[in-house]
């Protein structure tokens, strides 16, 4: 779908919007501000000097316009029939001290939480934002995964080093997509053909994405707030794969070492499956063949029903969790989604859990031990991000209700134009393309998903993030 912004101008409903969004973070706990020790700590922390020098390639960071917290940086090149992809992420289980105030409070925060007014951090900025952050035109020591290509872009070998980086550019992906639809070189211009190929790979081995339009809550020029929903562009897919790629290499070494932890996701039950046919149907686009990921990567991504259906779609992606295993490697370890065994091991300056797996994973492929730390304290870490993404998802929720009870304030007692999305009950979400806002509310006995109804706007309470309708 295109992108659609909703725009909260600034106003008294702007005021009332800016108070209670400092509020949500006292009700949730977010933690905010660092303590004076985990801030002087991390102005000290450096990581070992590595004995690989990489810093003659050109690497490059593709991330959202402005981030500063940049996790990974990729080299492509042909090599002979096939290609060879180096994969930097940065290295911050060199940098941070296991036991130390840092590690501590990290394991408070177990992510990055990303709010309308503000990001709270997992790490102190001085790390995060700059000296662990792969910036362009500096130095930076970076665990590099080096992986070897065939000319269908299957994965024939693969190795993690410690190597010290300099990244060249940092690019965006609306700039990037405009110019590798333009035909320009650069160090994207391999990212198109490399990406075609891994999800070709992802299509073979019964993979699955779904893709669902982005929602998210920016801040303006004049100092409001909107609501951005849009599909990804097809750089942020193929640049998507190389770190699920990656994940599976990190998947894949921690089994054959015997110790690690994995992202899992349970195949869904022939009861989910049949009832997602069922929802298909209603809404006119049958799934009468082929696997659920097959049927997904066939929508038309322009058809108004494909939002419903990748909605109903959601249902089949639940349940994921991760698994710790030391000593024995587990017998399922397939993250059902991906078709593959599959870790998170990609953007440790924002997440908890991939400076393990970066050490295992860096210890396995040297053949060295695992580090002490590592397995004292890896059975911590599912309850920690089961924690910090439940944090996450309310966080996120809360923002865009609020949002969007403050996009619908002046609109009181309207009537506006909805589709509905999903029915649960005598009600329905529904989404309303201006201003961009999806809800539930109260449908005909008749509704059924694709209908476009007319709703009158009740109550919107900036406050609570509560927005009631009437049909």
């Amino acid at each position: 779908m295109p992108q659609r912004r909703s725009h909260v101008a600034p106003s008294a409903a702007q005021t009332e919007l800016a108070a209670a969004l400092a509020a949500l973070r006292e009700t949730l706990e977010a933690p905010t501000d660092f303590p004076v020790e985990v801030l002087a700590e991390a102005e000290t922390l450096t990581a070992p000097a590595p004995e690989l020098d990489l810093r003659d390639l050109p690497f490059a960071t593709l991330d959202p316009a402005g981030a500063r917290d940049l996790d990974q940086a990729f080299h492509l090149e042909r090599d002979g029939d096939g290609y060879l992809v180096r994969y930097a992420i940065a290295d911050v289980p060199g940098f941070v001290v296991p036991g130390g105030a840092v590690d501590a409070e990290a394991r408070r925060r177990g992510q990055t939480l990303y709010a309308a007014d503000g990001t709270i951090p997992l790490h102190p900025p001085t790390l995060s934002e700059d000296r662990a952050s792969l910036l362009p035109d500096v130095d930076r020591p970076a665990l590099v995964w080096t992986f070897t290509l065939d000319s269908d872009g299957a994965v024939t070998d693969f190795r993690l080093q410690r190597a010290l980086i300099r990244s060249r550019a940092q690019l965006d992906y609306a700039t990037t997509q405009r110019a590798l639809d333009a035909g320009e070189g650069g160090p994207a211009a391999l990212l198109p053909e490399i990406g075609a190929l891994r999800l070709e790979q992802e299509r073979r081995r019964g993979g699955a994405s779904l893709n669902l339009p982005d929602e998210e809550v920016v801040r303006t020029p004049d100092g409001g707030y909107a609501i951005e929903r849009r599909s990804p562009l097809p750089v942020e897919e193929w640049n998507a794969q190389l770190s699920l790629m990656t994940g599976m290499a990190a998947a894949s070494l921690m089994l054959d070492a015997g110790v690690g932890i994995i992202r899992t996701m349970p195949e869904p039950d022939e009861a989910a499956f049949e009832a997602f046919r069922h929802q298909t149907a209603a809404l006119g686009r049958p799934w009468v063949g082929g696997t659920y990921g097959e049927y997904l990567r066939g929508l038309d991504r322009a058809d108004p029903m494909t939002l419903p259906v990748l909605e109903a779609a959601a249902s089949l992606f639940r349940g994921a969790g991760y698994m710790v295993f030391d000593g024995e490697a587990p017998k399922d370890a397939v993250q059902a989604a991906i078709a593959a065994p599959y870790a998170h091991a990609t953007a440790p300056l924002r997440r908890l859990v991939d400076r393990w797996a970066l050490a295992i994973c860096l210890a396995a492929s040297a053949g060295e031990p695992v580090p002490p730390w590592v397995r004292s304290s890896l059975g911590d870490l599912p309850a920690l991000m089961q924690q910090s993404g439940q944090r996450a998802s309310q966080l996120d929720a809360a923002t865009i209700n609020r949002v969007e009870a403050a996009l619908l304030t002046p609109l009181v007692g309207r009537s506006l134009e909805a589709t509905v999305i999903e029915l649960r009950g005598d009600r329905a979400a529904i989404q309303i393309a201006d201003p961009a806002v999806t809800a539930t509310a109260p449908v005909p006995a008749d509704a059924k998903p694709g209908d476009i109804l007319r709703l009158r706007v009740v109550r919107a309470d900036i406050s609570e993030g509560v927005v009631e309708f009437a049909v």
